[in-house]
């Protein structure tokens, strides 16, 4: 069996190492994108909660608040040679106008510098205390300066304000702050996106797509290129916190901005072109050897409707586990798997025509019901191909590959040829969280895994032997270990099991008295307002050597 390592994480590119070195040194992100990310996420689900923020009445104060009230002050206090803004942070309402302003850095531009005659970044605040004081530093400088104005919007959502005709520029945002509504929880409502090992794998995929954009600008005039760049989910959601920072994201990306605005596609366009995808994902793959979807990382799922994200699992976004005080109770924690294949050349194409060799998946760890048997038999040297895609519980443990040959006609079954194996654990480790490989030395297999979150418990009731006012198994061996004392009571028992088998707890409903012995037994029927429910927490305490057993405490 061969198993990954360290020392070949990702397949090398087919560029000159050269020319790829020099385009990384045109890319300079100068932003702490990981802490600004984060910073984003939690930003944007507390928007998305926020149903007050996008009522009618309150858009149209909180922008009155940004244009009269916010930029003037803003503007003011930026002051000395780097212009660096302040550390304090608005209203609520107002940073939400003013992310959404950021994000059309054209408008943006301009608007400041016919204003103000600058531009006005934000500051890299990112920790939960320094923004709390940012925020209490604001509302001391606001009151001084508008001492008839409330720091919060107090407009109540019912209100219906009247207002004679919107500027251009009202206009302009009132409409990013529609298009950005709907962006979190179409694209970024996954809870491991806001894990640090999955945003440090996305700003290293984001800064090699800026490398792509450098190099569409290094290959011929941008007239004559008709490429257009479709991001990734991991890639989009880096460009955004970028762009949200205006000052910070002009000077890193002074040499490409006009590129970037021709050539990329943003989440509001609905415009995407099945060809756009594909000439994006051939362009990353010649340029850095590896498929350009990955697990927490797709592209857009309808592509005539804009990019939008769907996934099968049902994520439960939580800060902490509600069920942390059942001891009984085991997380569980998911993680989404992607595996892409690709033959070496068109010769083992050949090969593996004629001799109609398969792979087939297999979990280190799992119930035997949950393996996969379905085998890929088609592969291709041109493109990589997406083999499998799943969702897989962390205990699992990992995945291993194998290339199988069909029997013939003497011996049925398949033959194993070779094998490879991909672990969670090293994958974890590995650059972007994925990690390539070969079987047989001809086929190139290509793993990628987000970041294990707490998911959803997944619990399963099974039927138990029926047990007696103690809690003791109704049983013989019961019988001899109380010295044939009668047992009495019933009551139906049930045992719950979580997604790794184990007893979580045992459910009892008493619907009989009288007593038990053997070879005699007087059951009395319990009426309907006498009957009891009781759940215990913990497994059976089994007596040795047998499934008999006695409910926790």
């Amino acid at each position: 069996m061969s198993e990954i390592n360290g020392s070949n994480s990702e397949f090398p590119s087919t560029r000159s190492i050269s020319s790829l070195i020099s385009e990384e040194e045109a890319v300079l992100v100068t932003l702490d994108l990981v802490s600004a990310t984060r910073r984003n996420l939690k930003f944007l689900r507390y928007v998305a909660d926020s149903d007050w923020l996008h009522h009618p009445s309150t858009l149209i104060e909180a922008i009155r608040r940004y244009e009269e009230l916010w930029m003037p002050l803003i503007s003011d206090l930026t002051v000395g040679p780097n212009q660096r803004p302040p550390m304090i942070l608005p209203p609520f309402d107002i940073e939400w106008v003013w992310y959404c302003h950021t994000l059309n850095p054209v408008h943006y531009k301009d608007y400041c510098k016919t204003r103000f005659s600058k531009v006005i970044g934000r500051a890299t605040l990112f920790d939960e205390e320094n923004e709390e004081y940012a925020v209490n530093r604001c509302r001391e400088i606001w009151k001084k300066r508008y001492p008839n104005e409330a720091f919060e919007n107090e407009v109540e959502s019912q209100v219906c304000l009247e207002v004679e005709k919107k500027s251009a520029d009202e206009e302009i945002l009132m409409g990013e702050m529609r298009k950005q509504r709907g962006v979190y929880e179409k694209l970024f409502r996954e809870p491991y996106m806001g894990e640090i090992v999955y945003l440090v794998a996305a700003k290293r995929r984001y800064k090699k797509f800026l490398q792509l954009v450098v190099m569409q600008q290094n290959d011929g005039d941008s007239d004559e290129c008709s490429c257009v760049l479709v991001p990734t989910v991991d890639i989009l959601l880096m460009w955004l916190t970028h762009q949200s920072y205006p000052t910070v994201y002009a000077a890193d990306t002074k040499h490409m901005e006009d590129e970037l605005l021709l050539r990329v596609v943003g989440p509001w366009d609905h415009s995407v072109k099945e060809e756009d995808i594909q000439e994006t994902k051939k362009l990353w793959e010649a340029t850095f050897d590896q498929p350009y979807e990955k697990a927490g990382g797709r592209l857009a799922a309808d592509l005539r409707g804009g990019i939008a994200v769907q996934t099968s699992v049902y994520w439960v976004v939580s800060d902490s586990d509600v069920n942390i005080k059942y001891k009984s109770l085991h997380p569980r924690f998911l993680l989404e798997v992607c595996v892409f294949v690709r033959l070496r050349s068109h010769m083992d194409a050949t090969q593996a025509e004629k001799t109609r060799e398969f792979l087939r998946l297999r979990m280190f760890k799992c119930h035997k019901e949950l393996k996969s048997d379905k085998p890929v038999w088609r592969f291709t040297p041109d493109s990589w191909q997406k083999a499998w895609h799943f969702y897989s519980e962390f205990g699992t443990k990992g995945v291993n590959l194998e290339l199988r040959h069909p029997g013939n006609i003497c011996f049925k079954g398949t033959g194993l040829l070779d094998n490879v194996s991909f672990s969670w654990v090293d994958l974890l480790r590995a650059p972007s969280l994925a990690f390539g490989s070969e079987v047989d030395q001809k086929i190139r297999v290509f793993t990628s895994i987000t970041p294990p979150v707490q998911a959803p418990y997944l619990l399963k009731c099974v039927p138990d032997r029926v047990s007696d006012d103690s809690g003791a198994m109704v049983s013989d061996v019961m019988l001899k270990l109380n010295q044939y004392r009668p047992q009495e009571g019933r009551w139906l028992s049930r045992t719950v099991l979580d997604h790794a088998g184990r007893e979580c707890f045992v459910v009892r409903l008493r619907v009989g008295g009288g007593f038990w012995r053997r070879g005699g037994e007087r059951p009395e029927v319990v009426e309907w307002e006498d009957r009891i429910i009781e759940i215990r927490e913990g497994p059976w305490s089994y007596v040795a050597g047998s499934t008999i057993g006695k409910a926790p405490e």
